[in-house]
């Protein structure tokens, strides 16, 4: 039985995976409505705050629910506790300290907020449910070079993307309206430097974990950013004329 849910969750994260490359796929098409991208007044919309606290819960919330819920045997190793508290520490910032730090911000369309519930549920089972029951790593694993090379872009994508966070919310002084290029940081190198910091920091995740489950949840988010970070490009492009040529989309120098 444990074999089967074991295998379960690989494919699980097969899917996690496939859905990734489909989101790409879709959104080079179709631009995702939501910030800069979204209608001034969405026919069915939530606050900006709500919206992301809203989305983003699931990841924290699922992942303590169900070490709760079941034996979480894993957890009695020093690996799979720092990998599990990894995932928890970006989510408890995302669901509960960004969404305070947000000023004004557009409405977002409620099927937006929905379908980033739902992976955010999803994903929050996959991982914590992984971690805590399923991943086999000897003790001396948070010594190997794959363990610690991992948690280290990890952490450094964690600040990175932070950091840009905080230069996108100060690019406009109190009472201004509109937008301004962003200055500063990785935003010199590229337009999107707060999805690199999150594709660098999922990326560690995915080395640090070794798995499937991890690996995939990186190319996910790659994914999605990518296309993204390719529609913020072409909006800066049309917006500004003086608009930094030699900046990449996502990856400083390559992309």
């Amino acid at each position: 039985m444990e074999a089967a849910e074991g295998s379960h969750l690989d494919a699980l994260a097969y899917l996690e995976c496939a859905l990734g490359v489909l989101g790409w796929v879709l959104q080079t098409r179709v631009r995702s409505p939501y910030g800069r991208h979204a209608p001034p007044r969405p026919a069915c919309g939530l606050p900006a705050r709500a919206a992301w606290a809203l989305q983003e819960l699931p990841a924290l919330a699922v992942p303590l629910g169900v070490c709760a819920r079941t034996a979480a045997e894993r957890l009695r190793h020093a690996p799979n506790r720092v990998l599990l508290a990894m995932f928890l520490a970006h989510y408890a910032h995302r669901s509960l300290i960004f969404p305070l730090l947000i000023r004004g911000g557009k409405p977002v369309p409620l099927y937006v907020c929905t379908l980033a519930f739902m992976f955010c549920t999803y994903n929050g089972y996959l991982q914590s449910r992984y971690l805590s029951q399923y991943a086999v790593y000897a003790d001396d694993w948070v010594t190997d070079p794959r363990f610690l090379v991992g948690c280290c872009v990890w952490l450094v994508g964690m600040v990175l993307n932070i950091h840009s966070d905080h230069i996108l919310r100060n690019l406009r002084k109190p009472g201004e309206t509109g937008y301004k290029i962003p200055r500063g940081g990785l935003f010199e190198y590229v337009t999107a430097a707060n999805y690199f910091g999150e594709v660098v920091e999922w990326c560690g995740f995915g080395l640090a974990s070794w798995s499937v489950q991890g690996a995939a949840f990186a190319a996910f988010t790659f994914g999605i950013l990518l296309s993204r970070a390719q529609h913020h490009h072409q909006w800066y492009l049309e917006k500004f004329e003086d608009y930094p040529k030699s900046r990449k989309i996502i990856i400083p120098f390559l992309l």
